[in-house]
């Protein structure tokens, strides 16, 4: 256990000048740090502040190192599992990262690019194209979304099938350890096998293990030739069964396989006005799917004969081809904006999970049973990365009621889903991490070695435990 200090008016006021009047947020100013996406905690703060460069970080990390006074980074607030807002306790200080937005420099003859935590998803990926190249990481809050976040939390999305999560993408880091003192880590070498490597120590360690302040990311040669088609699926056994020829017959140029149910669709309509479906007969499953290639590869041939063979099979059983920009556009809004429907709904138990793709069918048939036993009304909508096992699997209320109604229920809800992924040989978090949600079911569902290990690498290098205490590792 850890005893951390308030910060007292003389602390506020030291740490204040460190950012400059333009660098604090107290406060209504300071709201916005404190909302969590899903309204599910409020979080507190004794100030927040917004460094403009890394020596900035580092003075005010040496400084509540030395007082030990709790911090909380905080990237792009979108983080769904409350590693951003500490909502009990003694108030910590926030650092938010969201003025260290610098594009550091793009090496193309490198295939690589540095930059600050701050910057925008969005704002990485445009630099990466205006050089010609592609960054691949995509996610529905890209626009929002900071590339400090989404290292720290090791994000999937959409592209994971190809190029990996963002540690796959990470080639170095900068950045300030619970001491005060900076990691120069930004090299953009491939290999380099000089001892412990702290990047992938850093990444996904959800801000415990210091503040990611720059990365060197890893590009890409942006695709002469996209092909995006939406496919109906009796079932996730075809879809998975679907996945796996397509595979066999297209290799690594499958870079999205998104598995769709109906319901996300339903929800949808409902929603939001003007949704046009690519297929004129809804079907209970659907996959959307994305593949490219060099130009004039003849790419859009090989993925309709692969297609056609996949009827034959009756692996598939309608589909579309996106015939142009705007169609491929609108095939992925339809996936992209399913999170928001959802939100509009109002889950009573939310699940970013992942398990073997040879099990998903399984799973998916035996969440269904555990559901129904609990509450036949709940409403299931299950849809996400098929392609790498990552499913978001949500229960929401019977029509007509509230996800308040059933908030003696949610326990029982996690717990059975939870424990139905376990069985099958998957992980209660796929890729929005632990923060202060999960903590309980890393301890009950983690590897005890493991996290014996974790928990002396947490000692060694943070001894006050001032670094987003609460997160992933319970006080």
């Amino acid at each position: 256990m850890h005893d951390w200090t308030a910060p007292s008016a003389d602390d506020i006021s030291l740490l204040a000048s460190i950012t400059g009047p333009t660098g604090v947020r107290e406060g209504e100013a300071a709201a916005p740090y404190l909302q969590d996406p899903r309204d599910q905690v409020q979080g507190q703060a004794a100030i927040v502040l917004r460094p403009q460069s890394t020596s900035q970080v580092a003075s005010i990390v040496r400084h509540c190192a030395e007082r030990r006074i709790g911090i909380v980074p905080h990237g792009g607030g979108t983080g769904l599992v409350g590693g951003q807002t500490q909502p009990t306790g003694v108030a910590p200080v926030i650092v938010s990262l969201d003025r260290m937005t610098a594009i550091r420099a793009v090496v193309p003859e490198e295939n690589a690019l540095i930059a600050e935590a701050g910057v925008i998803l969005a704002d990485v990926q445009a630099a990466a194209e205006r050089a010609g190249r592609l960054f691949p990481l995509s996610l529905a809050a890209e626009g929002s979304c900071r590339i400090g976040g989404n290292l720290s939390t090791n994000a999937g999305g959409v592209q994971v099938l190809r190029y990996g999560n963002a540690r796959d993408l990470c080639l170095g880091l900068e950045a300030v350890l619970p001491n005060g003192e900076i990691l120069q880590g930004l090299k953009t070498l491939r290999k380099d096998n000089t001892g412990y490597d702290l990047r992938h120590l850093l990444i996904g360690a959800e801000g415990t293990l210091g503040i990611i302040t720059a990365a060197a990311l890893k590009l890409f040669p942006r695709p002469g030739a996209t092909v995006t088609a939406m496919l109906a699926v009796r079932s996730p056994t075809d879809a998975v069964d679907l996945l796996s020829f397509l595979r066999d017959e297209l290799g690594d140029a499958i870079t999205a396989f998104e598995l769709i149910q109906a319901r996300g669709v339903d929800f949808l309509n409902a929603h939001h006005e003007g949704v046009v479906d690519p297929l004129d007969d809804p079907p209970e499953w659907r996959v959307l799917v994305e593949v490219i290639g060099p130009t004039e590869s003849g790419l859009e041939d090989r993925v309709e004969a692969s297609f056609a063979v996949a009827f034959e099979k009756g692996l598939a059983t309608d589909g579309v081809l996106a015939s142009s920009e705007a169609q491929r556009q609108q095939m992925w809004w339809l996936r992209e904006t399913i999170p928001e429907a959802n939100r509009k709904v109002g889950a009573v138990s939310n699940h970013d999970i992942s398990v073997p793709i040879g099990r998903i069918a399984a799973f998916i048939d035996d969440g269904i049973t555990a559901i129904e036993k609990i509450d036949p009304s709940l409403r299931i909508n299950c849809f996400g990365h098929l392609g790498d096992g990552n499913l978001h699997y949500n229960v929401f209320p019977a029509e007509g009621r509230r996800r308040d109604d059933y908030v003696n229920r949610r326990p029982e809800i996690k717990t059975a889903i939870h424990d139905l992924v376990h069985a099958h040989g998957g992980s209660v978090s796929a890729e929005h991490g632990i923060g202060r949600f999960k903590t309980e079911d890393l301890v009950k569902y983690g590897d005890p070695a493991k996290l014996a290990a974790m928990r002396a690498i947490k000692d060694a290098l943070d001894p006050n435990g001032i670094m987003n205490p609460g997160a992933v590792l319970a006080s």
